[in-house]
């Protein structure tokens, strides 16, 4: 233990962790599956003091200020953000208090892992000591305690260990994060339609039902050929399945693209994914469709998709630079951290 950190002294804290957007490789994660986001530039930010017996938050986005014992709270009883710094509180179990505040440069409910980046950062501030990869589980754990989403792994992780210049090829089934770098010669673009989404009350937990229902029909979809998959005798659960192992083949080819530079081949990809999140998963909206569809037809885009679990958010376009005005230019970054 330092000085800093001994009962009864007070130490300042600024922790930041990411969000991130998926280029590709969505409802993948939660059956082992691949995928391949970036941390982005924006992200979250806990700053204060540990010291204390309680936690108290200031939220700069609404203004609301939490209070909660040091012992916890249960996330239920607790309303809004709140119920994020509970269950955080719960997995960490900080020996000292904290006191500060939270700010946030991500737009909330826009499919960019706002919840996750949130997680993240308490849970550094709270002083979380483990493995990047004990951080991401444990994050992991706190929304499904928030909220109840049976999320993956890919947005916890993808703020931990985001890399500057990268993209992350992600093995779910293994926990292997291979960096991928990005070349010169495209920007990625995030455009938002305006319309916000929450996964609490959505169909996520539908849709992780019937990937379990598939898998009990034909094994496990990261390993399934599509012929196994056509044989499932109900449509809706043959169509989410065809969704997850084609999405599997697409991530390893984009992939592979983004190295060779080859813009071609990741566009298709990703109007591809879009068009399997749409049909096969049925997570996509009128707006977002009607997005990708617009952006199929602008001259340099070289491809499209709504980015991360659906039912509304954002879209992420590769682009020539310059090719696009709309949205807001991304940049791969570093993961979360304690920042001196």
């Amino acid at each position: 233990m330092t000085v800093a950190d001994a009962p009864g002294v007070s130490t300042m804290i600024h922790a930041f962790a990411p969000g991130r957007v998926n280029l590709i490789g969505d409802h993948t994660d939660y059956t082992g599956g691949l995928c391949l986001p970036i941390a982005l530039q924006w992200g979250t930010t806990v700053q204060g003091h540990r010291g204390g017996d309680r936690i108290v938050l200031t939220s700069t986005l609404d203004g609301a200020t939490l209070e909660l014992p040091l012992d916890g709270s249960r996330p239920e009883q607790v309303d809004g953000w709140g119920r994020y710094v509970a269950a955080v509180a719960h997995e960490v179990e900080p020996t000292r208090g904290f006191t500060g505040t939270i700010t946030t440069s991500l737009p909330v409910g826009a499919g960019l892992s706002s919840s996750a980046s949130l997680e993240v950062a308490l849970s550094l501030a709270f002083g979380h000591s483990g493995s990047p990869m004990e951080l991401a589980r444990s994050a992991q754990r706190a929304e499904f305690a928030a909220v109840g989403v049976p999320c993956g792994i890919m947005d916890q992780l993808a703020s931990v260990m985001g890399r500057a210049g990268h993209a992350l090829l992600i093995d779910c089934r293994t926990d292997e994060v291979v960096p991928v770098a990005i070349p010169d010669g495209a920007e990625i673009r995030i455009i938002d339609p305006g319309r916000p989404r929450t996964l609490a009350g959505s169909e996520y937990a539908e849709r992780r039902a019937a990937c379990a229902a598939a898998e009990v029909l034909v094994g496990s979809l990261r390993d399934a050929t599509l012929e196994a998959v056509e044989s499932i005798p109900d449509l809706v659960l043959r169509r989410r399945a065809r969704h997850v192992v084609t999405e599997n083949r697409r991530v390893l080819v984009a992939a592979r693209a983004l190295r060779d530079a080859d813009w071609a081949s990741i566009g298709a990809a990703m109007f591809a994914s879009h068009a399997s999140l749409r049909d096969d998963f049925e997570v996509s909206t009128p707006v977002l469709d009607e997005l990708v569809d617009t952006l199929a037809r602008t001259p340099g885009v070289h491809g499209a998709r709504l980015t991360g679990a659906g039912f509304g958010g954002c879209v992420v376009a590769l682009c020539e630079p310059g090719a696009l005005a709309d949205g807001s230019e991304v940049i791969a970054s570093d993961g979360a951290r304690i920042v001196h």
